[in-house]
């Protein structure tokens, strides 16, 4: 039987995480309120009305957060779209998995814009057999819901595909979907990604190949 490989997007096929940073601070600046770096990475990896209710509080009336969410992301996109930061290892990873009949999809909380984005104007879209964006779903990492919902669009088991996640809540979303959980310490360190639950923990793409998550499929 085939298997599935779904790669999380931010930090894990782009290195974007500076210019999610800059843009959350964007939305942020003109409310008053200011994003650590701290605060900004316990975030990460999670639907935006999620985000907006970590770093702007409880109580943000759905209209406000949606307009904030909108900001962030324009200015997300326009940081982005000249040179859209695709991670070492990438390339070469997508090729073997590939050749070796693998079936590869995207689950990222981002919006739909941003995942067409990078999926376009990185040049990768071919690589993909489905793609899975924030707004496609109920609940946002680490709930299982994202990787569910592109094991179905791959037409696989759950316990047929690997996950490759660069967050804890992402992990523990894989885990929560009877996935293997391979993270890449590319934003966040090695220990919190194993200590979410991950099966295997690498410093990048650059080395894993298709022949090694093959391996840890069951």
């Amino acid at each position: 039987m085939s298997f599935g490989v779904i790669f999380d997007m931010d930090g894990v096929l782009v290195m974007t995480e500076d210019a999610h940073w800059q843009s959350w601070r964007t939305a942020a600046a003109p409310r008053g309120v200011d994003v650590s770096h701290e605060l900004f990475l316990s975030c990460f990896g999670r639907i935006n009305p999620d985000c907006v209710r970590i770093i702007f509080g409880e109580g943000i009336p759905p209209d406000e957060s949606s307009r904030i969410a909108d900001e962030k992301e324009r200015a997300f996109r326009d940081i982005i779209r000249s040179a859209v930061p695709i991670a070492p290892g990438v390339l070469p990873l997508l090729q073997g998995l590939r050749d070796a009949g693998a079936a590869i999809a995207v689950g990222s909380s981002a919006p739909p814009e941003n995942v067409d984005l990078v999926l376009d104007a990185g040049q990768i879209r071919p690589f993909f057999s489905a793609a899975v964006n924030g707004s496609q779903v109920a609940r946002g990492k680490p709930a299982p819901d994202v990787f569910l919902r592109a094991a179905e669009l791959l037409g696989l088991p759950p316990a047929r595909c690997l996950v490759i996640e660069d967050a804890p809540a992402g992990i523990r979303a894989a885990r929560a979907a009877g996935m293997i959980a391979v993270g890449v310490a590319t934003t966040h360190p090695a220990a919190q990604l194993s200590e979410a639950g991950a099966h295997r923990v690498e410093p990048d793409l650059t080395t894993l190949s298709a022949d090694v998550l093959r391996a840890m499929i069951p």
